[in-house]
């Protein structure tokens, strides 16, 4: 994911950012390969990773270079809550830069940028440093692949010289966010467990993944066994074999898959048919690559687009096992 524009409290409900508050700079941002500084306010942003061009463009920036977003971003790389919320801000689609698993030092250079932020993302320090030679760069905070959807709201806010904005953003859709999973109490009741088949294994999401801390943040209880079953506490996910796959216990089983003939060919398997959270009703199976794309992880522009789609399905399994 990585496309995004709203607004500010008084414009939040269309989605597009108001009048921006000034804040001083310069400005030093913390990240896993140090700190960067921002002289002055970022005129010419580019992002790259998953998210961060949602955030920029949820305060009301445009950026002139996004990521190609080959999951759930259509032919043109850009997800459609993007498309939605540029044209609200009547913005053309921006640069996309080609697809590739590393950044195309070249052609972000050509876009002279005076910021890039990838504070969402697995960037590695050698391709930190080249990006900084391009311009003032911002890395993830902590693990590859993990910053929150509230911090890198923040962050990003602070680096464009929107913070008090994005604070208030972020209060609008955290409260909006508790009010939608208010309407699933059940989901309170059960415990759960995340994974995806991969590679002659079960991929688990571990409680680092930001798809994970997304639901135990708003009050849902991961299964203990997902940590007990994890080699180290420093990744996102972690391989499970089929052998092992029944001491991944939960009330709830959590899966992403991109098509129904995905998720259909995987039940069919001798795993999922003697699965005991799949036996006893409580699959919660999210289908379509747009909806995954929106809640893996989600951001504060496409949580809107996505999540309550996301609750429907979390809901329907919580109240087939609680019943």
């Amino acid at each position: 994911m990585s496309i995004r524009h709203l607004a500010l409290v008084a414009a939040l409900a269309l989605g597009l950012t108001g009048t921006a508050i000034a804040q001083d700079f310069p400005v030093t941002i913390q990240h896993a390969y140090g700190a960067t500084t921002i002289d002055a306010k970022p005129q010419r942003i580019v992002t790259w990773g998953w998210s961060n061009e949602d955030v920029v463009i949820a305060l009301g920036e445009v950026p002139v270079g996004i990521p190609f977003q080959s999951y759930g971003g259509g032919d043109n790389g850009v997800h459609e809550w993007v498309e939605e919320a540029l044209a609200k801000l009547g913005a053309e689609i921006p640069t996309v830069l080609e697809a590739s698993a590393e950044p195309p030092i070249e052609q972000i250079a050509s876009l002279q940028p005076d910021i890039i932020i990838a504070a969402y993302s697995g960037i590695t320090e050698d391709q930190y440093a080249l990006l900084s030679g391009i311009a003032p760069t911002i890395a993830y905070i902590g693990a590859p692949w993990s910053t929150s959807w509230q911090d890198l709201t923040i962050t990003i806010g602070e680096a464009l010289g929107h913070k008090t904005e994005a604070e208030a953003l972020l209060a609008d859709t955290n409260a909006w966010v508790e009010a939608e999973f208010a309407k699933y109490p059940e989901l309170k009741d059960v415990t759960f467990a995340s994974a995806n088949d991969f590679d002659g294994a079960m991929a688990v999401y571990a409680p680092l993944d930001a798809r994970m801390k997304f639901l135990t943040d708003f009050g849902m209880v991961m299964d203990p066994s997902v940590a007990a079953l994890s080699p180290g506490d420093d990744a996102f996910y972690y391989p499970l074999s089929y052998e092992l796959f029944d001491q991944l216990e939960a009330d709830i089983f959590i899966t992403y898959h991109e098509e129904q003939s995905a998720l259909d060919a995987w039940l069919a398997t001798p795993q999922a048919q003697t699965y005991p959270p799949v036996v006893s009703g409580g699959l919660a199976a999210l289908v379509g690559t747009e909806n995954v794309a929106a809640v893996s992880p989600p951001s504060i522009l496409s949580l809107r687009w996505g999540l309550p789609r996301y609750l429907d399905v979390l809901g329907t399994a919580a109240r087939a096992v609680t019943n």
